[in-house]
Protein backbone atom coordinates (compact mmCIF):
# COMPACT_ATOMS: atom_id res chain seq x y z
CA UNK A 1 0.00 0.00 0.00
CA UNK A 2 1.28 3.48 -0.76
CA UNK A 3 -0.18 6.98 0.60
CA UNK A 4 -0.38 10.26 -0.44
CA UNK A 5 -2.01 13.24 1.30
CA UNK A 6 -3.70 16.67 -0.50
CA UNK A 7 -4.90 20.10 1.00
CA UNK A 8 -7.77 20.97 -0.94
CA UNK A 9 -10.23 24.00 -1.23
CA UNK A 10 -11.69 25.41 1.63
CA UNK A 11 -14.89 23.73 1.79
CA UNK A 12 -14.38 20.93 0.04
CA UNK A 13 -16.80 18.52 -0.73
CA UNK A 14 -15.12 14.91 -1.83
CA UNK A 15 -18.70 13.42 -1.59
CA UNK A 16 -20.07 15.96 -4.22
CA UNK A 17 -16.77 16.19 -6.14
CA UNK A 18 -16.37 11.99 -6.93
CA UNK A 19 -20.17 11.15 -6.99
CA UNK A 20 -20.71 11.05 -10.53
CA UNK A 21 -18.09 8.37 -10.75
CA UNK A 22 -19.76 6.33 -9.55
CA UNK A 23 -22.60 4.05 -11.64
CA UNK A 24 -25.38 3.06 -10.07
CA UNK A 25 -25.61 1.62 -6.33
CA UNK A 26 -23.60 -1.69 -6.34
CA UNK A 27 -20.97 -0.67 -8.96
CA UNK A 28 -18.29 -3.01 -8.49
CA UNK A 29 -15.72 -0.02 -9.34
CA UNK A 30 -17.10 2.35 -6.84
CA UNK A 31 -17.84 2.05 -3.55
CA UNK A 32 -18.98 4.90 -1.03
CA UNK A 33 -17.62 4.29 2.63
CA UNK A 34 -19.54 4.85 5.83
CA UNK A 35 -17.25 7.38 6.74
CA UNK A 36 -17.54 9.83 4.19
CA UNK A 37 -14.79 8.08 2.15
CA UNK A 38 -14.47 6.72 -1.59
CA UNK A 39 -13.14 3.75 -3.15
CA UNK A 40 -12.30 3.44 -6.64
CA UNK A 41 -10.81 0.57 -8.46
CA UNK A 42 -9.18 1.75 -12.04
CA UNK A 43 -7.60 0.35 -14.91
CA UNK A 44 -4.85 2.75 -15.48
CA UNK A 45 -2.11 3.22 -17.75
CA UNK A 46 0.18 1.22 -15.73
CA UNK A 47 -1.96 -1.77 -14.15
CA UNK A 48 -4.77 -2.10 -11.91
CA UNK A 49 -4.97 -0.07 -9.29
CA UNK A 50 -7.48 0.43 -6.40
CA UNK A 51 -7.74 4.25 -4.46
CA UNK A 52 -9.27 5.06 -0.93
CA UNK A 53 -9.79 8.42 -0.59
CA UNK A 54 -10.46 9.96 2.97
CA UNK A 55 -11.62 13.80 3.92
CA UNK A 56 -9.73 14.27 7.55
CA UNK A 57 -11.08 17.21 8.66
CA UNK A 58 -10.18 19.22 5.55
CA UNK A 59 -6.89 17.18 4.88
CA UNK A 60 -7.08 14.31 1.82
CA UNK A 61 -5.58 11.70 2.97
CA UNK A 62 -5.41 8.70 0.31
CA UNK A 63 -4.77 5.03 0.39
CA UNK A 64 -3.61 2.86 -3.28
CA UNK A 65 -2.90 -0.69 -4.25
CA UNK A 66 -1.95 -2.35 -7.11
CA UNK A 67 0.34 -2.31 -10.10
CA UNK A 68 -1.25 1.34 -11.05
CA UNK A 69 -1.03 2.72 -7.17
CA UNK A 70 1.75 5.29 -7.81
CA UNK A 71 -0.48 6.48 -11.00
CA UNK A 72 -3.34 7.10 -8.78
CA UNK A 73 -1.51 8.71 -6.28
CA UNK A 74 0.57 10.89 -8.73
CA UNK A 75 -2.90 12.26 -10.73
CA UNK A 76 -4.93 12.36 -6.85
CA UNK A 77 -5.02 16.06 -7.23
CA UNK A 78 -6.16 16.24 -10.56
CA UNK A 79 -8.85 13.52 -9.95
CA UNK A 80 -10.11 15.34 -7.19
CA UNK A 81 -10.34 18.96 -8.94
CA UNK A 82 -7.54 20.59 -8.53
CA UNK A 83 -6.96 21.91 -12.22
CA UNK A 84 -10.80 22.81 -11.96
CA UNK A 85 -11.82 26.88 -11.98
CA UNK A 86 -14.61 26.93 -10.10
CA UNK A 87 -13.98 30.75 -9.94
CA UNK A 88 -14.96 30.72 -13.48
CA UNK A 89 -18.61 30.53 -12.92
CA UNK A 90 -21.21 33.20 -12.31
CA UNK A 91 -24.72 32.31 -11.66
CA UNK A 92 -27.09 34.09 -13.75
CA UNK A 93 -30.83 32.61 -12.47
CA UNK A 94 -31.21 32.69 -8.67
CA UNK A 95 -32.26 29.26 -8.73
CA UNK A 96 -28.38 28.68 -10.00
CA UNK A 97 -26.89 31.03 -7.10
CA UNK A 98 -29.40 29.21 -4.44
CA UNK A 99 -27.47 25.91 -5.70
CA UNK A 100 -23.85 27.56 -6.19
CA UNK A 101 -24.41 29.06 -2.78
CA UNK A 102 -25.23 25.79 -1.18
CA UNK A 103 -22.70 24.05 -2.77
CA UNK A 104 -19.48 25.25 -2.37
CA UNK A 105 -16.88 22.52 -2.08
CA UNK A 106 -17.98 20.99 -5.45
CA UNK A 107 -15.41 20.55 -7.94
CA UNK A 108 -15.51 18.42 -11.14
CA UNK A 109 -13.31 15.44 -11.05
CA UNK A 110 -11.18 14.13 -13.74
CA UNK A 111 -9.96 11.17 -14.06
CA UNK A 112 -7.52 11.06 -16.97
CA UNK A 113 -9.14 7.52 -17.91
CA UNK A 114 -11.19 7.69 -21.12
CA UNK A 115 -12.54 4.35 -21.56
CA UNK A 116 -13.62 4.28 -18.18
CA UNK A 117 -16.01 6.47 -18.46
CA UNK A 118 -16.76 5.95 -22.33
CA UNK A 119 -17.61 2.21 -22.28
CA UNK A 120 -20.70 2.56 -19.22
CA UNK A 121 -22.06 6.24 -21.46
CA UNK A 122 -22.39 3.61 -24.23
CA UNK A 123 -24.12 1.25 -21.70
CA UNK A 124 -26.56 4.27 -20.65
CA UNK A 125 -27.67 4.61 -24.80
CA UNK A 126 -31.24 4.18 -25.05
CA UNK A 127 -32.48 2.46 -21.70
CA UNK A 128 -33.26 2.79 -18.30
CA UNK A 129 -30.31 4.10 -15.78
CA UNK A 130 -31.18 0.19 -13.92
CA UNK A 131 -30.95 -1.30 -16.88
CA UNK A 132 -27.25 0.16 -17.86
CA UNK A 133 -25.97 0.11 -14.07
CA UNK A 134 -26.85 -3.95 -14.09
CA UNK A 135 -25.31 -4.40 -17.30
CA UNK A 136 -22.05 -2.51 -16.26
CA UNK A 137 -22.62 -4.57 -12.49
CA UNK A 138 -22.91 -7.95 -14.63
CA UNK A 139 -19.85 -7.22 -17.17
CA UNK A 140 -17.27 -6.22 -14.64
CA UNK A 141 -18.24 -9.55 -12.19
CA UNK A 142 -17.90 -11.57 -15.30
CA UNK A 143 -15.32 -10.05 -17.24
CA UNK A 144 -13.28 -7.92 -14.88
CA UNK A 145 -10.63 -8.67 -12.09
CA UNK A 146 -10.39 -8.44 -8.60
CA UNK A 147 -9.64 -5.16 -7.68
CA UNK A 148 -6.28 -4.49 -5.55
CA UNK A 149 -6.77 -4.32 -1.86
CA UNK A 150 -8.51 -5.21 0.85
CA UNK A 151 -11.52 -4.95 -0.32
CA UNK A 152 -12.74 -8.59 -2.23
CA UNK A 153 -16.29 -6.63 -3.65
CA UNK A 154 -14.87 -4.55 -5.63
CA UNK A 155 -13.70 -5.52 -9.17
CA UNK A 156 -11.72 -3.79 -12.28
CA UNK A 157 -12.75 -3.55 -15.17
CA UNK A 158 -11.76 -5.45 -18.50
CA UNK A 159 -8.73 -4.71 -20.39
CA UNK A 160 -9.49 -3.07 -23.87
CA UNK A 161 -8.44 -6.60 -25.24
CA UNK A 162 -10.83 -8.23 -22.82
CA UNK A 163 -13.94 -5.77 -23.94
CA UNK A 164 -13.25 -6.67 -27.30
CA UNK A 165 -13.38 -10.51 -26.84
CA UNK A 166 -16.29 -10.93 -24.81
CA UNK A 167 -18.80 -13.26 -26.71
CA UNK A 168 -22.05 -12.21 -27.93
CA UNK A 169 -23.95 -14.55 -25.83
CA UNK A 170 -22.77 -12.70 -22.63
CA UNK A 171 -23.96 -9.32 -23.67
CA UNK A 172 -27.17 -10.90 -24.33
CA UNK A 173 -27.08 -11.72 -21.00
CA UNK A 174 -26.33 -8.85 -19.05
CA UNK A 175 -29.18 -7.48 -20.97
CA UNK A 176 -26.96 -5.16 -23.59
CA UNK A 177 -28.09 -5.37 -27.64
CA UNK A 178 -25.95 -5.52 -30.35
CA UNK A 179 -25.90 -1.91 -31.38
CA UNK A 180 -23.83 -0.56 -27.69
CA UNK A 181 -21.72 -3.87 -27.74
CA UNK A 182 -20.39 -3.39 -31.54
CA UNK A 183 -19.85 -0.02 -30.26
CA UNK A 184 -17.99 -0.73 -27.07
CA UNK A 185 -16.31 -3.38 -29.39
CA UNK A 186 -15.26 -0.96 -32.04
CA UNK A 187 -14.00 1.65 -29.18
CA UNK A 188 -11.94 -0.70 -26.96
CA UNK A 189 -10.23 -1.66 -30.68
CA UNK A 190 -9.02 1.68 -30.66
CA UNK A 191 -8.66 2.50 -26.86
CA UNK A 192 -5.21 3.70 -27.09
CA UNK A 193 -6.38 6.77 -29.88
CA UNK A 194 -9.39 7.43 -27.75
CA UNK A 195 -7.59 7.54 -24.33
CA UNK A 196 -5.11 10.62 -25.93
CA UNK A 197 -8.02 12.67 -26.24
CA UNK A 198 -7.66 13.29 -21.89
CA UNK A 199 -4.93 15.49 -23.07
CA UNK A 200 -7.17 17.38 -26.05
CA UNK A 201 -9.32 20.51 -25.78
CA UNK A 202 -13.05 19.79 -25.52
CA UNK A 203 -13.93 19.98 -29.20
CA UNK A 204 -10.46 17.88 -30.36
CA UNK A 205 -11.56 15.69 -27.58
CA UNK A 206 -15.27 14.95 -28.56
CA UNK A 207 -14.57 14.63 -32.02
CA UNK A 208 -12.00 12.11 -31.57
CA UNK A 209 -14.56 10.27 -29.82
CA UNK A 210 -17.26 10.88 -32.19
CA UNK A 211 -14.76 9.49 -34.95
CA UNK A 212 -15.76 6.04 -33.61
CA UNK A 213 -19.78 4.86 -35.05
CA UNK A 214 -22.26 4.56 -32.56
CA UNK A 215 -20.85 7.35 -30.12
CA UNK A 216 -22.31 10.83 -30.42
CA UNK A 217 -22.63 13.70 -28.73
CA UNK A 218 -24.38 13.11 -25.78
CA UNK A 219 -21.61 10.10 -25.63
CA UNK A 220 -19.07 12.10 -26.36
CA UNK A 221 -20.04 14.77 -23.79
CA UNK A 222 -20.70 12.11 -20.27
CA UNK A 223 -17.42 10.49 -20.83
CA UNK A 224 -15.80 13.91 -21.52
CA UNK A 225 -17.00 15.34 -17.86
CA UNK A 226 -15.66 12.87 -16.19
CA UNK A 227 -12.54 12.17 -18.05
CA UNK A 228 -11.51 15.50 -18.69
CA UNK A 229 -13.72 17.63 -16.10
CA UNK A 230 -14.64 19.13 -18.96
CA UNK A 231 -16.85 22.25 -17.92
CA UNK A 232 -18.97 23.02 -20.96
CA UNK A 233 -19.54 19.59 -21.73
CA UNK A 234 -23.46 20.11 -22.48
CA UNK A 235 -25.02 16.76 -22.66
CA UNK A 236 -27.53 17.43 -25.79
CA UNK A 237 -30.10 14.32 -26.98
CA UNK A 238 -30.87 13.23 -23.26
CA UNK A 239 -34.31 12.75 -22.63
CA UNK A 240 -34.50 14.49 -18.89
CA UNK A 241 -31.90 16.60 -18.91
CA UNK A 242 -33.79 19.85 -20.95
CA UNK A 243 -36.82 19.24 -19.67
CA UNK A 244 -34.91 19.86 -16.13
CA UNK A 245 -32.91 22.72 -17.33
CA UNK A 246 -35.90 24.22 -18.77
CA UNK A 247 -38.65 23.78 -15.74
CA UNK A 248 -35.72 25.31 -13.14
CA UNK A 249 -35.02 27.82 -15.06
CA UNK A 250 -38.11 29.41 -16.25
CA UNK A 251 -40.81 26.98 -14.75
CA UNK A 252 -42.26 25.51 -18.24
CA UNK A 253 -42.64 22.31 -19.17
CA UNK A 254 -41.45 19.99 -22.53
CA UNK A 255 -38.02 22.02 -23.30
CA UNK A 256 -35.99 20.47 -25.81
CA UNK A 257 -32.44 20.48 -26.93
CA UNK A 258 -32.58 23.51 -29.01
CA UNK A 259 -34.02 25.95 -25.72
CA UNK A 260 -31.99 24.30 -23.13
CA UNK A 261 -29.11 25.22 -24.97
CA UNK A 262 -30.57 29.28 -25.44
CA UNK A 263 -31.59 29.04 -21.74
CA UNK A 264 -27.69 27.56 -21.01
CA UNK A 265 -25.93 30.82 -23.52
CA UNK A 266 -25.28 33.03 -20.27
CA UNK A 267 -22.99 29.91 -18.90
CA UNK A 268 -20.90 29.45 -22.65
CA UNK A 269 -18.02 27.96 -21.04
CA UNK A 270 -19.60 26.54 -17.50
CA UNK A 271 -22.50 24.59 -19.02
CA UNK A 272 -22.22 21.64 -17.83
CA UNK A 273 -21.57 23.17 -14.65
CA UNK A 274 -24.49 25.17 -14.64
CA UNK A 275 -26.70 21.75 -15.34
CA UNK A 276 -24.77 19.88 -12.20
CA UNK A 277 -25.69 23.19 -10.17
CA UNK A 278 -29.16 23.13 -11.81
CA UNK A 279 -29.39 19.39 -10.89
CA UNK A 280 -28.47 19.60 -7.68
CA UNK A 281 -31.09 22.42 -6.88
CA UNK A 282 -33.21 19.12 -6.67
CA UNK A 283 -36.41 21.36 -8.82
CA UNK A 284 -37.64 19.00 -11.49
CA UNK A 285 -40.57 19.08 -13.30
CA UNK A 286 -43.72 17.10 -11.45
CA UNK A 287 -44.39 13.70 -13.58
CA UNK A 288 -47.64 13.10 -15.36
CA UNK A 289 -46.62 10.10 -17.65
CA UNK A 290 -44.87 6.57 -16.57
CA UNK A 291 -41.08 6.50 -16.00
CA UNK A 292 -39.38 4.91 -19.53
CA UNK A 293 -40.28 1.38 -19.71
CA UNK A 294 -37.80 -1.34 -18.91
CA UNK A 295 -36.61 -3.85 -21.50
CA UNK A 296 -35.55 -7.11 -20.93
CA UNK A 297 -33.57 -8.50 -24.20
CA UNK A 298 -32.43 -12.03 -22.30
CA UNK A 299 -36.10 -12.77 -22.97
CA UNK A 300 -35.88 -12.58 -26.70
Amino acid sequence: MKTRTWTPPPAYDLGRTLGVLARGPGDPAFRPGRDGSVWRASRTPEGPGTLHVTDHGGRIHAEAWGPGAEWLLDTLPTLLGATDDPGAFTPRHRLVHEAHRRNPGLRLARTGLVLESLIPSVLEQKVTSDEAYRAWRILLQQHGEPAPGPDPRMRVMPSAQAWAMIPSWDWHKAGVDGKRSATIVRAARVAARLEEAAAMDAARASARLQAVPGIGPWTAAETLQRSNGAPDAVTVGDLHLPKIVGYALTGTRGTDDETMLDLLTPYEGQRHRACRLILLSGVTPPRRAPRYSVNDIRAL
